[in-house]
């Protein structure tokens, strides 16, 4: 039955991960926005980080500034690598920390690393024990029944989701100037313009996305 409570705990910390997403932007836009590029409240990238975590630093939990440093040294490959595989699957930035000091290629910074160490020992010394101890007291056949049909939802959404993300590549056929700028607007607005909800909530979850053209030379 571990995989079926991996599986749960896996889609808990991804709604926890929406939900923090949720929250941070509301204190700094001051709204609502759904963030994740996902349909449903859940943000994946959270929940493989506190299993990654979970599983690696298993050993360190004696030293918690060892499993501190450890921890944001795991999100920061997590985050980089998730970042490198979207734009270059997609031809999309979803996230840029350009204007922040101490990033890498925009895709990393430590000014967000440091909360998700933090985050890392919240999840390790504190919400582990408590979802874990939850799901343990779930009948066996009610735990499969559940998690069976979460992963059935979670992957009806990745594929209508990723196929929505898709079609934004195909904007881009559209589009020949040499300005990413401008270019990014465009886009934004073309898909705001259709009556798709879809298309808008990605566009609202990633108010800062940049599209990146591929130009073909005459």
């Amino acid at each position: 039955m571990k995989v079926f409570s991996l599986f749960i705990l896996f889609i808990i910390y991804s709604i926890l991960g929406f939900l923090v997403e949720v929250l941070d932007t509301l204190y700094t836009e001051k709204k609502l926005v759904n963030r994740g590029f996902l349909i449903g409240p859940y943000c994946p990238i959270y929940g493989i980080g506190a299993l990654l975590v979970s599983f690696l630093l298993k050993n360190y939990t004696n030293n918690p500034l060892v499993l501190l440093i450890l921890s944001i040294f795991i999100c920061a490959i997590v985050e980089y690598f998730v970042s490198y595989l979207l734009e270059k699957v997609f031809n999309t930035r979803w996230w840029d920390y350009s204007h922040k000091k101490y990033n890498i290629n925009g895709r990393i910074c430590i000014e967000n690393l440091i909360p998700f160490g933090i985050g890392c020992l919240l999840v390790i010394y504190l919400l582990n024990p408590f979802f874990t101890k939850l799901i343990d007291k779930i009948p066996n056949y009610i735990l499969i029944i559940i998690s069976s049909i979460l992963f059935i939802i979670f992957i009806i959404d990745i594929i209508v989701s990723l196929g929505i993300i898709w079609r934004f590549r195909n904007f881009n056929k559209r589009i020949k100037k040499d300005n990413t700028e401008q270019v990014s607007e465009y886009v934004k607005n073309e898909i705001l313009k259709t009556n798709k909800k879809l298309y808008k909530r990605i566009v609202e979850a990633f108010p800062k996305l940049k599209i990146n053209i591929i130009f073909q030379k005459k």
